[in-house]
């Protein structure tokens, strides 16, 4: 019998950046307190949560004292230790499970897995030298994309191959090896779905979206997607096939490409709160951020409904950032500002929701209106 976490128990969340900061605002009005273990002094999550551990993910003595403060343990981002949260399960539930992490850490094991599963994927192979990568291209041809196995988000960690002359300079310029070399996928949209799964095997799965990126980064998701039902079939169903197939206990975003033939090939994974799932906090009577929650608490898991549909349009860098003002001043837009103190060039500094009328979101130049200052311009690869 599954016991629910109580109220006023503490839930450890592994990294300190924004998604750990929705989570934890999540988690207070279920009535749970959150305990941030991240590297960074001040990190967004710290912020609206009742402690924090200062401590890298590997270090045996900073995880031991965070799993004794806390009664179960998630994470909000993949690019941590998947030994530290061995050590952190052998102490305390983790959920997601530390072997899903490795799955969705390495991209070779990742297509692996998923392929194994029956679920399609670009063409892909294993690189470990530039021989094999010759190899690889000959096999998959050209244009291809060459990715880090691990450590890549946000297009970084990839080169796309265009010709042969390419091949050198790429091999010699990703790091950390060996590689991935991906077919190019001739893809007529990006869409992704976020699903929640009990313990008790209960499943919960968000609308599909559409997601639009600039400069390899998420810019625009609209919700529900615009795709055919044949279309918004496969992907719930590839969301499905892959919680189950992994026995996940949380939350989990699958990345897709719907080709020029209506197939919907899966891009990548990630157990854990999503970008494309933000705009759920407005649009939703239960976010993402609290269907992640009450799985790994344990919890009934409600529908994954939506009242209205919604663009949600990201804040990045400095010049995004800066017209914070602006949207502050424009009605209708909710803002959400994640509490970062440097505006980078290509990092998330926020995101603004725009709701629609359930069945009635706009076309181009609707979306461009509603958002006001914010509303972006041609998406890019």
């Amino acid at each position: 019998m599954i016991r629910p976490l109580p109220p006023n128990a503490t839930i450890g969340l592994v990294g300190g950046g924004q998604l750990g900061r929705m989570s934890a605002l999540a988690a207070a009005r279920l009535g749970y307190r959150c305990h941030i273990l991240t590297r960074e002094k001040d990190s967004p999550a710290s912020q609206v949560s009742m402690a924090t551990t200062i401590s890298d993910y590997h270090e045996p003595d900073g995880l031991r004292r965070f799993a004794a403060a806390v009664d179960v343990i998630s994470f909000e981002f993949e690019n941590v230790s998947a030994e530290g949260l061995d050590l952190l399960a052998s102490l305390k539930p983790v959920r997601p499970s530390p072997e899903i992490l490795r799955v969705s850490q390495d991209r070779v094991l990742e297509k692996t897995f998923l392929n194994r599963t029956g679920v399609a994927t670009a063409p892909w192979m294993p690189v470990a030298d530039l021989g094999s990568l010759r190899d690889a291209v000959a096999r998959i041809g050209l244009p291809a994309i060459l990715k880090t196995t691990r450590l890549g988000y946000d297009g970084k960690g990839q080169v796309t191959l265009r010709s042969a002359d390419d091949l050198p300079p790429a091999f010699a310029t990703l790091s950390p090896k060996p590689l991935i070399l991906e077919g190019y996928i001739d893809f007529s949209q990006e869409i992704s779905v976020v699903a929640a799964r009990g313990e008790d095997g209960a499943y919960a799965a968000f609308d599909t979206v559409e997601n639009r990126h600039r400069n390899h980064i998420l810019d625009v998701t609209l919700a529900p997607a615009r795709v055919p039902e044949p279309v918004d079939r496969q992907a719930q169903a590839i969301a499905r096939k892959v919680a189950d197939a992994l026995d996940l206990v949380g939350l989990l975003a699958v990345e897709m490409f719907v080709d020029r033939d209506g197939r919907v090939l899966v891009n990548e994974i990630a157990p854990r709160p999503h970008n494309s799932g933000h705009w759920t906090i407005d649009a939703c009577p239960a976010s993402q951020f609290e269907l992640h929650i009450r799985a790994i608490a344990g919890l009934l898991l409600p529908p994954a409904a939506r009242h209205s549909d919604a663009v949600m349009k990201n804040l990045v860098g400095p010049e995004e950032a800066a017209l914070w003002p602006a949207v502050l001043a424009t009605p209708g837009l909710i803002p959400h500002l994640y509490g970062k103190d440097e505006a980078r060039p290509g990092r998330k500094m926020g995101h603004v929701t725009r709701l629609f009328p359930r069945g009635s979101l706009p076309g181009e130049f609707g979306i461009a209106a509603a958002l006001g200052p914010v509303a972006p311009g041609d998406p890019s690869p």
